[in-house]
């Protein structure tokens, strides 16, 4: 009785989040993609805790056996071998790591950047605006994933190497959605009386603005993620992603390329999980994106 008292008195004292909350979880998709990220999560921080204590499980993803080179699923090796002999399972729990990392810290990257630059834009305008803006228009002209692909071809594949080049080339959407907040509140009433008062350009955009246009940011990021995994995984397929040994959902598909028509396992799986990882995300922001608009 008292725990649901104490639940009912957080709620009051912030009766926005309550209402923020209460939408996200009216949209029947949100809680199943958050379970299933929060499980991804897990997954790969589990098996990269593992790994630094020197634990494989189920086994080493790059051990190879040309003896039991392309088995299918069985008791033994659940989700089957590849063309090594290696344990596929072993080689998609490691890739779950790599794929979350270079999702969530590209897109940070990418945050951070495009946060910075449409903040600077809409909030002062006139020429900065203008030469900001132009900028973005000349990046958006060339297709992002074959940008990162010229700029990976020329740096060389690595995984530092994508994470940073996803970010710095995905920056140009973020910046123009803040752009648009940023227009639109530095109009209202208690920025135009923080400026009266005397208060310094950047506490008016971190104190005032910034925190009133975390909603669609949070959006952006959550969807920007599977974005970012995509662009991993294609990368990876083409040979120019994170180079083996080391697994990624992208190179496992890539080992299986040849092997389609007689050892499916190979493709299906690490497929199905790029595209629930990446629909979970996209649920999750969709369902962000309807609660932050006041959808009931």
């Amino acid at each position: 009785m008292r725990s649901h008292i104490t639940l009912l008195k957080g709620s009051d004292k912030n009766p926005q989040a309550s209402r923020f909350l209460r939408r996200f979880l009216s949209n029947p998709f949100a809680l199943p993609a958050v379970v299933m990220i929060l499980l991804f999560v897990l997954i790969a921080l589990g098996t990269a805790v593992l790994s630094s204590f020197g634990h494989q499980w189920p086994c080493d993803p790059n051990l190879t056996n040309l003896e039991q080179k392309l088995l299918p699923p069985s008791s033994l090796h659940w989700l089957g071998t590849d063309n090594l002999g290696r344990d596929v399972l072993s080689r998609m729990l490691h890739g779950a790591y790599i794929s979350l990392t270079v999702g969530v810290v590209a897109v940070s990257v990418s945050l951070g950047i495009g946060v910075l630059v449409g903040a600077i834009s809409g909030y002062f305008g006139g020429l900065t605006d203008q030469i900001l803006m132009r900028s973005v228009d000349a990046l958006l002209c060339f297709p992002t994933f074959f940008l990162i692909l010229t700029v990976v071809a020329i740096l060389g594949p690595s995984l530092i190497n994508i994470v940073v080049i996803i970010g710095l080339v995905s920056w140009t959407g973020t910046a123009r959605l803040v752009r648009a907040e940023f227009l639109t509140l530095r109009e209202t009433e208690y920025v135009k009386g923080a400026r009266v008062l005397g208060q310094h350009s950047w506490k008016i955009i971190t104190q005032h603005i910034l925190p009133n246009a975390a909603a669609p940011i949070l959006v952006t990021a959550v969807l920007g993620i599977p974005d970012a995994i995509l662009s991993e995984a294609g990368l990876s397929f083409l040979g120019f992603g994170v180079q083996p040994p080391q697994a990624t959902w992208g190179n496992i598909i890539a080992d299986g390329k040849t092997y389609l028509l007689y050892a499916w396992w190979l493709n299906l799986f690490p497929g199905l999980a790029i595209l629930i990882a990446s629909l979970s995300f996209y649920l999750a922001g969709d369902a962000l994106r309807e609660a932050a608009e006041g959808r009931d």
